[in-house]
């Protein structure tokens, strides 16, 4: 006589890394679309042609959800600019190279500076996070890269190349330039009757003569 066979356990199936990262990339439309407090589960779930359950399963909730799409937002961007200024690439080489990467990332994806600036306003913890995307995770102190461009001034200053300037101001000052622009766009274009191909050519300009424009004011 044949015994029964005993109940099988389960074994729960290995994530699927396409599924996670459609989830992730509709979870991105969403949270551009509506913000981390107007999406909804659902509407990411119905974005990625998923069910609900199935984001749970993922990122349990919509808190780490929205940490992920944050950190891919920022990483993609910031970490090749804290690479750029962390290396030993004289300053003039680095401005254009900075000038480079945000127009051509903001080109791209021009939200993003909106949609950063909502999220730290939104949701402060998210400071922490935005860090972490460029430098170590658990480095303490200013991140590399700062000491590294606060050096490379103080040389230029030394030996007579350079205008002294805070490295933070520094940063701000090049990250206004690039940035504005996008974030103004409906102004500009108005002020300036552009349309989309004119606001184009107008960003091709300010990307061959803005690292000039930039570097000039830091010469004596």
């Amino acid at each position: 006589m044949v015994k029964p066979a005993g109940r099988q356990k389960k074994v729960a199936a290995a994530p699927d890394p396409h599924t996670e990262q459609r989830i992730l990339d509709a979870a991105h439309v969403v949270f551009i679309r509506r913000g981390t407090a107007g999406a909804r589960m659902q509407d990411i779930a119905d974005e990625a042609g998923v069910n609900k359950a199935l984001l749970h399963y993922y990122f349990r909730n919509k808190n780490r959800l929205a940490e992920a799409v944050f950190q891919g937002v920022t990483s993609r961007i910031f970490s090749r600019l804290s690479e750029t200024l962390g290396s030993d690439a004289e300053i003039e080489d680095k401005v254009r190279r900075i000038v480079a990467i945000y127009i051509d990332q903001l080109s791209k994806t021009p939200y993003v500076p909106a949609y950063v600036i909502s999220e730290l306003n939104q949701h402060p913890e998210r400071t922490k996070q935005f860090f972490e995307s460029v430098r170590s995770p658990g480095a303490k102190g200013p991140p590399p890269f700062l000491l590294k461009l606060g050096e490379q001034i103080q040389a230029g200053v030394r030996a007579g190349t350079m205008r002294a300037i805070p490295p933070g101001q520094f940063i701000a000052n090049i990250a206004s330039l690039c940035v504005f622009p996008f974030a103004a766009k409906p102004m500009l274009c108005t002020l300036l009757d552009l349309d989309d191909r004119g606001f184009k050519a107008f960003i091709e300009e300010r990307k061959t003569g803005l690292p000039e424009f930039f570097l000039s004011g830091l010469r004596p």
